[in-house]
């Protein structure tokens, strides 16, 4: 992989890291400064039902910034665009629709079909 393709990778991952954590930020923020008291127990239900989607959105999230900053180490270490897998270049195309992955489409769809047999 060129180089200018590495440290557009690195740019782009490092700009998605720190977007995310000011989110994870703004939601500790906003949960601990807000202490609704509701009369009507739909309206805390509602306020509940919107927390714990949030909550589940930043669990994703939390999930995607630790794939983030293993990618940055990869990228640090060189192995950054090699599949883990087969050990094959992984396509600049691929990295580009999902920066963090760690294998070849060949490898993944493999591995895809394989859970769906096993039925995981």
């Amino acid at each position: 992989m060129k180089q200018e393709d590495i440290e557009y990778f690195r740019i782009l991952l490092s700009e998605r890291l720190q977007e995310l954590l000011s989110h994870a930020d703004d939601t500790v923020s906003g949960m601990t400064h807000h202490k609704e008291n509701f009369p009507d127990p739909t309206d805390r239900a509602s306020l509940e039902t919107d927390r714990n989607f949030l909550l589940r959105i930043r669990d994703r999230e939390n999930k995607l910034i630790k794939k983030i900053k293993t990618t940055l180490e990869r990228i640090e270490e060189g192995t950054f665009g090699i599949c883990e897998t087969c050990g094959e270049d992984i396509s600049v195309a691929r990295l580009k629709a999902r920066p963090v992955t760690t294998q070849c489409i060949e490898c993944k769809t493999k591995e895809e079909a394989m859970e769906k047999a096993l039925g995981l």
